[in-house]
């Protein structure tokens, strides 16, 4: 069996498609930091799709790993030529494998920094592309500001040190541009943030000013962050997909990508040093994200925040399970079209109903095999960002909070580290031992998790809020998830 590499694509069964593009004409134009799962199902996705077409063949993708845990990715992308394969897993048991080729080199942060920040400081790089994950932008999730604390930042701000983070990087290669009178390039933002290029500019931009304030606002001015809104599920590659690639296509590959059929991109078209055509494959170019932003974060991420904690409770391993529950499917079906539904604006082209139809089948894929550990992990990062805006929408409105409030009351019960079956559970958060704590104590206190306000902000002052958790924390701690459910559900 062959491991993929360039020369060997030649080998490779007729089942898998391969680049029908001359790699070796593909020059770098983007460079991407943070090259995981999502990054390879989706924008390089959409890039090979382009180049297959003969274009863009100026916009080949420069892979940075920024963090020291990024080594395993840098060995096998070298290996590899860069080559991985995206599996495309439909409902219905069918497989599509496609070896992407939009990738033309990788740089690993942590062993030579000068090197990334000289390929960014390149004329030919015109985006610097991010998904750094939700709280990779040192947010505060109350105040919505720039948080310098943390070590990494506090190095880089060091005078003469080398990046570290993705902000010092950026910036220095930024400063060095602007030295050689060359144009900055467009920090694109692709992570699951809400103006999700706003939140970039804000952030890199007050790391900038902290180095020196005319360079902040600089960046603030100068700089375009447009906003976007990406979609596809795509689950953390396994030993399983390794071998049912291995045994379906005949491929060796030690990093495969395997994602669902459905994929969404919206992009604001603002990129003055230009940027790849791909409206031509598929994406959307508007001017305004902000209401198909909303949609998939209060939708899509909301929903899986609502299966998640309630659902591993309940005894489910794998999203898929989850829809697949009666009880669970009335839950969810309660939370999107009783509480998030309410809260967004029109979107244009889109019919909600259809688009909620459509996300319950996603859900449902059971050859995606979506875990809800993963929906679980970096909740402190996420439920901020994708639950609680739906949560205050409704208390201001008096809308209906019952769902909502239930997912809340699901996360503290899973936070307290022991399952219903009294197994242990595995809490994967930045925010851990604090959560992990205050979940502890919520036998004597029951608002103790929900008391953190650097994460909830004032909730716990609003009466109508503090009694509904209440009551569905107790239910869910003394009854079970599933007699929690049953009762909520059948109150009006």
């Amino acid at each position: 069996m062959p491991a993929l590499s360039s020369r060997t694509l030649p080998l490779l069964s007729a089942s898998v498609s391969t680049p029908g593009y001359d790699r070796d004409r593909v020059r770098a134009g983007i460079v991407h930091l943070g090259v995981g799962g999502f990054h390879r199902s989706h924008q390089a996705m959409y890039l090979d799709r382009l180049m297959e077409r003969g274009q863009a063949l100026d916009w080949g993708v420069v892979g940075v790993g920024v963090l020291p845990g990024d080594r395993s990715m840098a060995e096998v992308m070298v290996a590899q030529d860069h080559l991985y394969t995206l599996v495309v897993s439909h409902p219905d048991g069918y497989l599509g494998a496609r070896v992407i080729g939009s990738v033309v080199e990788y740089l690993l942060a942590p062993e030579d920094p000068e090197a990334v920040v000289e390929r960014m400081t390149d004329p030919a790089i015109r985006i610097v592309s991010l998904t750094v994950t939700e709280g990779g932008y040192n947010v505060d999730p109350v105040t919505g500001e720039f948080d310098a604390s943390s070590a990494g930042v506090r190095a880089d701000l060091e005078s003469g040190a080398l990046p570290r983070t993705s902000f010092g990087l950026v910036t220095e290669a930024l400063v060095r541009r602007r030295a050689r009178g060359v144009p900055p390039f467009t920090v694109m933002s692709c992570d699951n943030i809400p103006g999700n290029g706003d939140v970039a500019r804000r952030s890199f931009a007050a790391f900038a000013g902290l180095k020196d304030a005319e360079l902040g606002a600089w960046v603030d001015r100068e700089v375009a962050f447009p906003n976007s809104m990406v979609d596809r599920i795509t689950p953390a590659t396994t030993d399983e997909h390794r071998e049912r690639l291995a045994q379906r296509f005949g491929v060796e590959d030690a990093w495969p990508v395997v994602c669902e059929p459905w994929t969404q991109w919206v992009l604001e078209d603002r990129f003055p040093t230009g940027r790849p055509p791909l409206e031509d494959v598929g994406v959307q170019l508007v001017d305004d994200v902000e209401p198909y932003e909303l949609m998939k974060l209060r939708l899509l991420n909301g929903s899986h925040q609502a299966m998640a904690y309630l659902g591993a409770l309940a005894g489910h391993t794998h999203v898929h399970d989850v829809c697949q529950d009666p009880l669970f499917r009335r839950f969810l079906h309660g939370y999107l079209d009783e509480e998030a539904t309410p809260t967004l604006p029109p979107v244009p082209g889109i019919d909600l109903d259809s688009y909620k139809a459509d996300l319950v089948g996603r859900f449902a894929n059971p050859t995606v095999r979506d875990t809800l550990a993963r929906l679980c992990a970096e909740s402190s990062d996420r439920m901020p960002k994708f639950l609680l805006p739906v949560l205050r929408a409704n208390l201001a409105s008096g809308g209906s909070i019952r769902c909502s409030v239930a997912v809340l009351a699901g996360w503290a019960r899973y936070a307290e580290g022991v399952g219903e079956d009294g197994r242990p559970i595995e809490v994967v958060d930045p925010l851990r031992e604090r959560l992990m704590a205050a979940a502890r104590r919520q036998g004597e206190d029951p608002l103790a998790f929900v008391a953190d306000r650097e994460l909830f902000g004032d909730l716990v002052d609003d009466e109508r809020f503090t009694a509904a958790y209440r009551t569905t924390l107790e239910l869910i701690r003394e009854q079970g998830t599933r007699a929690a459910l049953e009762e909520l559900l059948r109150r009006p």
